[in-house]
């Protein structure tokens, strides 16, 4: 039977009802924090059936979401979507960042994505993804962990079911060729001084988006996610990079991906209302050019009005994008060993 784990460091979650979080303890003394999600009234550790419905004919399907650059995991709604659709659902602050961030350390530092292999492996390893009757892995990831995640699976051929993008950083909002040109500076300068920031970029302009102090939706902890977001080191941009370079040479993914992104970017210093229409971190023309080189099993959503991280756009729009997931996985994944899909769809 697929369980997570069930120790007693499982305790609760900051989100509230229904949510836990485990410290996963990793090489260095760093730490990753995975967070689960229980729909009321279902034990932690129940067996899948009750989440799958009466006709599961076994291990429900697991999803992994990871969160991008100067993030951590809030989406409540995102999680009660996938428990609707019978899933168990689980999120991963990486270390140092959100719940996994202690005093002293870099938020955010990294020199490479590979870094973050050992934040999967335990978080994988609690949600009893290394049994032999493990159910299927749907792993999702948005911005700079949709990258991270793309790469992984890479690394990692036949481990995830499916992959799930939500507006991943897959290209250089400047084109691949600034990026091919820039990057060997960006390697040499990483090798002798990574901890060097670079110029601040972020005006606070998707800050004022989203967030309930400015007339957004959604309240978070400002530590965790900042206004301006995280100082930018060299050794990050390095090891953004590189990533970036292995998705344009192709990573030959043999696994159904789903990229959602916005149909619309603004991507200038001044306030305008199109912000909040639109996403004001990445090129999305870029982006959706480079998911075809991913793998061989491709699909480009396009949501209207979209913001950069698709589930805190407005709610009739959010709402397009899980039934993206929705009409998606009625297809890619009906074959996953659950029921219920296509159960739930959060209002919008």
């Amino acid at each position: 039977m697929n369980e997570p784990h069930a120790g007693p460091r499982w305790r609760p979650d900051i989100l509230g009802e229904g949510f836990e979080q485990l410290t996963l303890d990793l090489p260095g003394g760093k730490v990753a924090t995975l967070v689960r999600y229980t729909p009321p009234g279902i034990p932690p550790d129940a067996p899948p059936d009750p989440w799958s419905g009466p006709t599961a004919d076994g291990p429900t399907a697991d999803v992994l979401y990871v969160h991008g650059w100067s993030d951590y995991f809030f989406q409540t709604e995102l999680a009660g979507y996938w428990a609707g659709q019978g899933a168990r659902f689980f999120a991963l602050d990486l270390h140092h960042y959100g719940r996994s961030l202690r005093p002293g350390e870099e938020p955010g530092y990294v020199q490479d994505l590979g870094d973050y292999d050992a934040d999967l492996g335990a978080a994988l390893e609690a949600m009893g993804q290394n049994a032999a009757d493990a159910g299927p892995l749907i792993l999702l990831g948005h911005s700079t962990g949709g990258l991270t995640l793309a790469v992984w699976a890479h690394r990692h051929p036949g481990r995830a079911a499916a992959l799930i993008l939500n507006s991943p950083w897959l290209e250089f909002q400047a084109t691949e060729l600034a990026r091919r040109v820039i990057s060997p500076l960006v390697s040499l300068e990483a090798q002798h001084h990574p901890r060097r920031p670079l110029p601040p970029v972020d005006p606070g302009i998707y800050t004022r988006t989203v967030s309930a102090a400015f007339g957004g939706e959604w309240n978070y902890n400002t530590e965790w996610r900042p206004v301006r977001g995280f100082p930018v080191t060299v050794a990050f941009l390095h090891a953004v990079f590189s990533a970036q370079a292995a998705v344009a040479a192709g990573l030959r993914l043999q696994l159904p991906v789903l990229v959602l992104l916005s149909d619309n970017s603004y991507l200038h210093p001044r306030w305008s209302e199109d912000a909040a229409r639109s996403d004001v971190v990445l090129d999305v023309n870029l982006v959706a050019h480079r998911a075809l080189s991913l793998g061989s099993t491709v699909n480009v959503d396009r949501i209207p009005n979209a913001m950069h991280d698709v589930f805190l756009s407005a709610p009739a729009v959010r709402a397009q994008a899980y039934n993206a997931i929705t009409r998606w996985g009625s297809g890619y994944l009906r074959a996953l060993p659950h029921s219920g899909w296509a159960r739930v769809t959060p209002e919008g």
